[in-house]
């Protein structure tokens, strides 16, 4: 059972060189199909005689058509040798369906086109993506700049504007202090008016105090002038410290509104970078979704072919058991109990296949219940984190789901490769029991010498009704 194919064509090669037949020196020399026709010659050369064994051409050489036509020669007379001499049927299984082959050929060749289309499709989708990224990111830098632009230009307009209020208080403030002062001055004026009246008026009435009134007098408006002229004086060097101060609380202020009003740029920027990110999270997310449950329904469609295409050869290998069963028990007595171990093995082996496809299936299903759970708790309850770690969370989700679809797939294409080796470990036990079959048949014939005279047709029906009748005594 442990027999693989290399196995086996080495072991039918040594079978076939101990016939002593030409055009068997190697395993290529093979496929021309002379050497196989030489056997079967020597097996029964009544059937297969030298007028069939004249028809197989022996200089094939590299003449691919010929070698195919004497391979179906040979297969047809032994399909025919099995069914008029031996009087059994060969299930069509066995037979090569050259049609069905090409029409699966034409439906593979028309998938691969279609993907093809599809690929290409979406390759130019791609790029088309791409670009439009690419527009899409530079018209934001461009929107930036000139978001910056405009922030910068309104603050300009804004200082001009306190600026220019400013100047208009100024003005204002200089028109009310000139008419102050010239009330002042049509006051001062009215009073050097009176003064001068009493001044004369009192110039004759009394000479000698009005002259000492007289000298005094300007004396104490000198004082009060001299007074008032130190007062100007520090009230204008107040006045100037106080301007610079103020240009210079002036100049800390407008930098201030400057930096701030960059960072109220910024930061609506920021919000809007902010808004736009949520936006692209949020269409990711759907996109995500969209994607899942396609993903889950090609996925669960494809397993459940595969399922079914697993089932159905499971089905048509079990069938292909019976059958070989029945012939086996049609070959030989019911006596070789090695053999039927081997065969309650390989059910028990089947069984436990089906056992494996049935978790694999349990097992698939968890994987999209799982899937589903995870899609829905995608969303964050508390936006605290910056959005590029929600991007990142979000790839690093969809790279463990495709991580876990890669892990069943592998699952899958392991289950159905073992599921192959049993399929190739029944047809090589198979064979292996047809060759001790045959040889021990072969080892009959040569023991008894009362058969020795007979032909091998003789041989041949003789065991067919033997096996009748030993069918016909033994219940099944």
């Amino acid at each position: 059972m442990s027999l693989n194919k290399h196995q086996l064509s080495d072991s039918l090669f040594i079978w076939l060189q101990s016939f002593q037949v030409p055009s068997c020196a190697s395993k290529h020399e093979l496929t021309s199909g002379v050497a196989i026709a030489h056997v079967l010659n020597k097996i029964d050369s009544t059937w297969f005689n030298e007028t069939w064994l004249s028809r197989i051409k022996e200089d094939g050489g590299t003449n691919w058509r010929l070698k195919v036509s004497n391979l179906k020669k040979i297969l047809q007379s032994m399909m025919e040798y099995y069914h008029d001499v031996l009087s059994q049927q060969v299930s069509d299984e066995h037979v090569p369906d050259v049609r069905l082959l090409e029409e699966r050929n034409h439906v593979y060749m028309q998938r691969t086109c279609e993907l093809e289309e599809e690929q290409r499709r979406a390759t130019a989708i791609r790029s088309q993506l791409d670009s439009y990224k690419r527009q899409a990111h530079e018209m934001s830098a461009k929107h930036s700049a000139e978001a910056m632009k405009a922030e910068k230009w309104q603050f300009e307009y804004k200082n001009l504007n306190d600026k220019y209020e400013t100047l208009l208080k100024e003005r204002e403030k200089l028109i009310s202090e000139r008419d102050t002062l010239r009330e002042t001055t049509e006051e001062l004026r009215c009073a050097q008016v009176q003064q001068q009246c009493l001044t004369d008026s009192m110039i004759g009435d009394a000479g000698a105090v009005g002259s000492l009134a007289s000298e005094i007098m300007p004396t104490e408006f000198r004082d009060t002038v001299v007074r008032l002229q130190q007062e100007n004086k520090m009230l204008c060097v107040q006045e100037e410290s106080y301007r610079h101060r103020l240009e210079e609380l002036q100049t800390q202020l407008e930098e201030a509104q400057r930096r701030q009003n960059t960072l109220e740029t910024q930061n609506r920027l920021s919000q809007q970078q902010i808004s736009d990110l949520s936006a692209q999270v949020e269409e990711l997310q759907r996109a995500l979704q969209e994607q899942d449950s396609r993903n889950e329904d090609v996925i669960s469609s494809l397993l459940k072919k595969k399922l079914e295409e697993h089932l159905e050869k499971l089905h048509e290998a079990h069938s292909d058991l019976q059958k070989k069963r029945e012939v086996i028990d049609d070959l030989e007595p019911p006596l070789d109990i090695n053999m039927a171990k081997k065969v309650d093995e390989l059910q028990e082996i089947l069984k436990k296949k089906d056992e494996d496809m049935r978790r694999m299936e349990d097992r698939y299903k968890r994987y999209v219940e799982k899937a589903r759970t995870v899609i829905k708790t995608l969303e964050p309850k508390q936006k605290l984190n910056p959005v590029p770690v929600e991007v990142q969370a979000l790839k690093n989700q969809l790279s463990e789901k495709d991580r876990k679809i890669q892990h069943l797939e592998h699952d899958f294409e392991k289950t159905r490769s073992r599921h192959d080796q049993e399929e190739k470990l029944i047809i090589s036990a198979w064979y292996n029991m047809g060759m001790a079959l045959h040889q021990r048949v072969a080892g009959e014939r040569s023991s008894s010498s009362s058969s020795s005279a007979q032909s091998f047709l003789a041989q041949q029906r003789q065991s067919t009704q033997a096996r009748r009748g030993f069918s016909r005594l033994q219940p099944r």
